[in-house]
């Protein structure tokens, strides 16, 4: 289904675009061609590992899926690769909940090898005999696509996944610069391939500078390639702008023809602020969007917000390249 596309804005096109659905808290969207429907706020893997006491965590899992929080995120590697975030998940899922899920874990892998010996152990985390959706994380080198289809290469790998049922779905994340997933998108198509999702940084900074939504999302929506919008604050770095609010950033991603925003919860209060722009959302005027990305312009400018773009901060693969599967240099 194709959007309108205004100034290399996706703009708000009508309720088609903004098909939702649901009986909970939290409406439903349509995850690209895939046939699923997911929650349009998703839970980050990430931010449940870092919460001090591993029952607290549990009970804000099982909260947000008690509310309506059908996606589950998660990767490999999260908390410096010691399994917390999954191991978590795991146990949060257990009891009937996973069957209330569309659960999604990330690999570092490189290579076929080093990938599915991820694989297994994230399985092996989460309890799960399959996870929904496996995607390839952090491509964010100009080679990662060449490494990943390769021969031996992680792509297939997550292939066999699938034809084996240890996944449902495939897709990639990367949050370093639009012209990497072009490139990825490129070697796919050159291969006769196609992502069931894609994941990227959609927020009100990114409209701005190096701009996945310009660049990036008309090619996904166009593809019918489920959207899995992240860093809608930055891990909290946006805000520290002082020009948006919370619910504002959510809103913004919202906006866009994202199948889900995927935001971090760490406590009871966030998740009740998350639970709440879901239920506030409304379809945007270009009016609205155009003051919205007005008010932000100045701070966007130079990516100083937008860390993961301009440093090294968010990179882990590059900070522990023994993950990639191949020997650092």
């Amino acid at each position: 289904m194709k959007m309108a596309v205004a100034t290399g804005v996706v703009a708000a096109a009508g309720p088609r675009v903004w098909a939702a659905e649901g009986k909970g808290e939290v409406p439903l969207r349509q995850l690209g061609r895939t046939g699923e429907k997911v929650s349009c706020i998703g839970l980050g893997g990430s931010h449940i590992g870092k919460v001090e006491d591993e029952q607290e965590s549990i009970r804000i899992i099982r909260a947000a899926i008690d509310r309506g929080l059908t996606f589950m995120d998660n990767s490999w590697d999260y908390n410096d690769g010691d399994g917390t975030s999954e191991t978590r998940m795991g146990k949060a899922l257990r009891d009937g909940y996973r069957e209330k899920v569309f659960l999604m874990t990330k690999v570092d892998g490189r290579t076929k090898k080093a990938a599915n010996q991820q694989l297994e152990e994230s399985l092996r985390r989460l309890q799960t005999d399959h996870v929904d959706l496996w995607q390839l994380h952090e491509v964010i080198r100009m080679e990662d696509p060449d490494r990943a289809f390769a021969e031996g290469g992680a792509i297939e790998a997550l292939k066999e996944a699938k034809q084996s049922g240890k996944c449902r779905f495939i897709g990639f994340t990367g949050h370093k610069d639009p012209a990497i997933h072009l490139r990825m998108l490129e070697m796919a198509a050159k291969h006769d391939f196609r992502f069931d999702t894609v994941q990227m940084p959609l927020n009100v900074m990114d409209a701005h500078f190096r701009s996945f939504q310009h660049q990036v999302l008309p090619k996904l929506v166009e593809q019918g390639i489920g959207v899995l919008g992240m860093k809608s604050m930055g891990s909290g770095v946006i805000l520290k702008s002082k020009v948006v609010k919370p619910v504002e950033c959510l809103h913004y991603a919202l906006n866009l023809p994202t199948s889900v925003v995927i935001t971090g919860i760490d406590s009871m209060k966030i998740l009740d602020q998350a639970i709440e722009a879901a239920k506030t959302f409304k379809p945007m005027t270009r009016e609205q969007v155009a003051s919205l990305l007005a008010r932000t312009a100045e701070a966007a400018r130079d990516g100083e917000f937008e860390l993961f773009k301009t440093s090294m901060e968010f990179d882990s693969t590059a900070q522990h390249p023994q993950w990639l599967g191949e020997k650092e240099g």
